[in-house]
């Protein structure tokens, strides 16, 4: 593929990718073996916009994936627009609904950001954070790992961390970071207002100068022997936390 093309494979992603348009698309690749009505949908979305459609050999699907499960269809498309976290803190203010942020510390597993991002579409994230650097970025491998789900997220990227939950504070949002030695449980935790969720990457979790800037730190209850859950499993379980309490101001 061209140095400014990116490969998307899977059913999955290519579909949602053609439903999100968020993405240009510049041709997508179709196994002679593959047929059915999945792949008959992404033939008449294809059509319909004129992408090119192009019936290959397996075997060059095979090679251009560097034989992953593609699911007999690739397409080469323009990379995942992202924004500036800037765009958040313009917008947070005034007497509007309450907005739910999620800050994503340094995830480095693409399976766990897709995990993630899928989950906090599903729970009412307003807006997805994610650090420019030393953290795994919305790629196709993540596209895939959510199932496609990606493709319709909003994803605003961080410089730096520390500075953006700052100018969120002074805009009125409460800063919440999970932690398995945070000094208050998560089902205690009050995530009604303006709230920013930060989630620790896999290694280190949440870094000093983050937690500096945290207003609280939440600890997710555990009755096991080991202290700590996967950060794909426990932001999903704080989301939804935050999802249950914020329901009656949704509605």
């Amino acid at each position: 593929m061209k140095d400014n093309t990116d490969l998307l494979f899977g059913f999955h992603s290519v579909f949602e990718a053609l439903r999100a348009e968020k993405r240009t698309f510049h041709s997508i690749m179709i196994s002679k073996k593959r047929t059915g009505e999945r792949i008959e949908k992404i033939e008449t979305i294809a059509k319909d916009r004129r992408i090119k459609i192009e019936i290959v050999d397996p075997n060059v699907l095979d090679k251009m994936t560097e034989f992953s499960n593609h699911q007999g269809i690739a397409a080469g498309t323009s990379f995942f627009p992202v924004k500036s976290a800037a765009e958040v803190v313009d917008q947070i203010g005034g007497n509007e609904t309450p907005c739910f942020i999620l800050v994503l510390e340094n995830i480095e597993d693409p399976h766990n950001l897709g995990a993630l991002i899928r989950t906090a579409l599903s729970a009412g994230v307003d807006f997805i954070l994610i650090p420019k650097d030393r953290s795994a970025g919305p790629s196709s491998t993540v596209s895939r790992s959510s199932a496609g789900a990606m493709e319709h997220a909003d994803i605003y990227m961080i410089t730096n961390t520390a500075s953006i939950l700052k100018s969120l504070k002074e805009k009125g949002v409460w800063v919440f970071g999970l932690d398995a030695d945070g000094n208050k449980s998560l089902f205690d935790a009050d995530l009604k207002g303006h709230i920013a969720l930060v989630i620790g990457g896999e290694n280190k979790g949440v870094r000093p100068l983050v937690k500096k800037e945290c207003d609280f730190l939440l600890s997710i209850p555990n009755k096991g022997k080991l202290n700590s859950l996967n950060a794909s499993v426990a932001g999903g379980i704080a989301m939804y936390e935050a999802l249950r309490q914020r329901n009656d101001i949704r509605k």
